[in-house]
């Protein structure tokens, strides 16, 4: 009779977004070759614990950084960064002993990222993550275009053509922005951005609406996750090509299914970078048997 392996984790979210954190800091709980298959049976919604995504605790390999950020998708893929997401892990770390500076350095497949909590007392009640800068060059994002860069430009979809914007915060994006965001059929035309044949590594999907330059409206379909409540990456991704081409200004108040986010741009050489400021809450923790 196979012995079973019992693994204890925290069900955590941000604005929706949510995970199951697993601590590897001390041993590797889930060997490498299976993470991607772990991932995929325990978001399962209805059959396992389900979530978005699986984030895994790890030790720095790259100098400089404190720890390691990694995070599985829903359908087994890893992700470069995720923003929800690295809060959450940012207050895992601190409120289980494991960092408790309250500025940290974390490792990620886009680079390394610097959050600072605001504590009170043991508790964080929200992060600010420098979600570092933005490359609108589609030969970096990836997109496969003519264009050096793809800002504002239609893409045939079908028979309709849709206007975006493609741009990388660590990971690849596509916006769009539109007058009416409750009319968008987000589970229609989601996947097939999202798997569009100029996406060699697919796409997250978000369409804005416009309520004022400080203040949008966003909805999102998230690769390798489907319809969330909520995207750090996404809103950065947002706010930073509605800033380029002149439809917000630096500082915008991103409303979210699942909550709001505060995002502000900055200036660097010659791109654009923002921080991204929210919270992120402990659901509950358990034990699961593999």
């Amino acid at each position: 009779m196979r012995e079973k392996k019992f693994i204890l984790f925290s069900k955590m979210h941000g604005l929706g977004n949510d995970y199951i954190v697993i601590d590897e800091t001390e041993e590797e709980i889930i060997p490498e070759h299976k993470k991607p298959e772990f991932a995929e049976k325990t978001c399962q919604r209805g059959f396992s614990i389900g979530a978005d995504g699986v984030i895994f605790v790890c030790p720095a390999t790259l100098e400089g950084a404190d720890l390691r950020f990694r995070i599985f998708n829903a359908d087994g893929s890893e992700a470069e960064m995720c923003g929800n997401g690295i809060r959450c892990f940012a207050k895992f770390v601190y409120e289980n002993g494991i960092n408790l500076k309250e500025k940290i350095k974390v490792e990620t497949l886009a680079g390394i990222k610097i959050v600072e909590n605001q504590v009170k007392g043991r508790e964080v009640i929200s992060s600010k993550v420098d979600m570092g800068t933005a490359t609108f060059k589609t030969a970096e994002i990836p997109m496969k275009s003519n264009s050096d860069e793809f800002i504002d430009q239609e893409l045939s979809l079908n028979s309709e053509k849709v206007k975006l914007t493609a741009i990388s915060v660590g990971n690849p994006h596509t916006v769009t922005f539109t007058e009416r965001i409750e009319e968008i059929d987000l589970k229609s035309l989601g996947p097939l951005l999202e798997n569009h044949k100029v996406f060699p590594q697919r796409t997250n999907v978000h369409f804005v609406s416009i309520l004022n330059s400080n203040e949008i409206d966003m909805i999102t379909w998230e690769r390798g996750s489907g319809i969330t409540m909520a995207c750090g990456t996404g809103a950065t991704a947002c706010v930073i090509a509605g800033y380029r081409i002149g439809k917000l200004d630096k500082n915008v108040l991103v409303h979210l299914p699942g909550g709001d986010l505060k995002i502000e741009v900055y200036e660097k050489k010659d791109t654009l970078g923002a921080y991204m400021e929210g919270n992120a809450v402990l659901t509950f923790e358990g034990v699961i048997n593999i």
